[in-house]
């Protein structure tokens, strides 16, 4: 959630910083209207204290000195309840700027280019030169078929359209790189946590993803639950509400889950394969820090999971995301984006972002520095999807009659 302080401290600065985000002109003056009733709502009741306050300080002396009292006493009581309905009145505004805040995006960072559309976010770098192929590359529909690998259609007549089901290497080729990239990042300095599949709504509330995002969630019938749309979501709450020590930071974690979505903004998109799934696996990373630290840790971040790439010998480039383009939470985004020559193209495959201390307003989750209790920032990045990794191993790996060479890295962990 943005700082309502800063809201009330520097209104027309933060409103710049959201505009860049592409927050409507109409959003910023419903907030600015709310926040000048509770601007407004404080002054009335500490009016109200302050009469409260002078009044029984009078009490005193006129017992003191013997007065009577009932006239002052009547004043008393009756300003008495002037002070709890202007408290009640200061609640209630609070309560409705906080509601309006939390459908707010976070701000971007002063260095995130400004831009439009994704046409506008920087090439940062590019990792290992994509091959040459002699013949024209297939996409990884057609190899997973080929292979027996993958079956689209068994998995739409269980569960519909973008639902697919592994076989054989297929599968295995799945469950070895989530062990790799697990490895991989625990040697890195993440500790493995395996979470809950399913969260409470004040879970997604405080990674941002509620109030705005519903329509994206698969709800649970009849119980306030939700799938999870990613493993930021519990490994980030796993934290909600706590104060954490000083010397426990930063907290770096990793843990696989699959993620559920609906996709409901991406109608038409990568309709075939495995690209744009409604449950799909993924190794996420999570770190929770100071701020002091953010930056090192963002960009570590980034190494590791473009390191991943590497040791799986993927091309891969780097990209620095412009405001359009970022997360409703993110204060800024590096996407890594993995070669296809199948589809001739550069493809997301991860997306690390740090939102600074914006998802842990919204979960109340600090860290005690000194004697002041400060929120702290946190990061999240996949490391990696697993599904666009095996995509990607396809059509990087093909061989001309169809047939798939795995990584090198990989055949350990499939007694190869």
């Amino acid at each position: 959630m943005i700082d309502l302080k800063l809201l009330q401290k520097d209104f027309d600065g933060l409103s710049k910083k959201l505009m860049r985000k592409g927050v409507s002109a109409e959003l910023l003056g419903d907030l600015k209207e709310k926040n000048e009733t509770l601007k407004v709502a404080k002054v009335a009741f500490e009016e109200l204290q302050a009469a409260r306050n002078a009044m029984s300080k009078e009490f005193g002396v006129y017992k003191r000195e013997g007065k009577d009292i009932n006239e002052l006493k009547a004043r008393i009581e009756a300003n008495n309840l002037k002070v709890d309905a202007a408290l009640e009145v200061q609640r209630e505004a609070q309560v409705i700027l906080e509601a309006l805040a939390m459908s707010v995006p976070n701000m971007p960072d002063d260095s995130v280019p400004d831009g439009t559309d994704e046409n506008d976010n920087i090439e940062i770098k590019k990792v290992l030169t994509p091959k040459e192929f002699t013949f024209k590359p297939k996409e990884h529909w057609e190899l997973a078929e080929q292979n027996n690998w993958i079956d689209f259609e068994r998995g739409a007549k269980l569960s519909g359209s973008r639902f697919s089901v592994s076989f054989d290497m297929g599968a295995k080729l799945e469950r070895a790189l989530i062990n790799f990239m697990l490895n991989f990042n625990s040697k890195r300095g993440y500790h493995e946590v395996s979470v809950p599949h399913m969260v409470n709504r004040t879970a997604l509330e405080g990674t941002g993803q509620l109030p705005k995002f519903e329509n994206d969630l698969y709800k649970i019938e009849g119980q306030d639950m939700f799938l999870i749309p990613t493993a930021e979501v519990p490994l980030t709450n796993l934290f909600q509400g706590e104060i954490i020590p000083y010397d426990k930071l930063p907290i770096k974690m990793t843990g696989y889950t699959s993620c559920y979505r609906k996709e409901a903004g991406a109608a038409g998109r990568d309709t075939r394969g495995m690209i744009r799934q409604h449950q799909f696996h993924k190794v996420e990373l999570v770190c929770i820090t100071k701020s002091e630290t953010s930056d090192t840790i963002f960009n570590e971040m980034i190494e590791c999971a473009s390191d991943i790439l590497t040791a799986l010998e993927l091309p891969h480039r780097l990209m620095q995301l412009c405001t359009s383009d970022l997360g409703f939470g993110a204060a800024k985004t590096t996407d890594i984006e993995v070669w296809l020559p199948g589809q001739n193209q550069y493809r997301e495959i991860s997306s690390i972002s740090n939102t600074r201390d914006f998802q842990a307003r919204r979960a109340k989750i600090r860290y005690k520095d000194g004697k002041k209790n400060v929120f702290v920032n946190t990061l999240n990045g996949s490391s990696l999807a697993v599904g666009r990794t095996l995509v990607a191993i396809m059509e990087n790996n093909q061989n001309e009659d169809g047939s798939i060479d795995i990584p090198e890295v990989l055949k350990p962990y499939l007694d190869m």
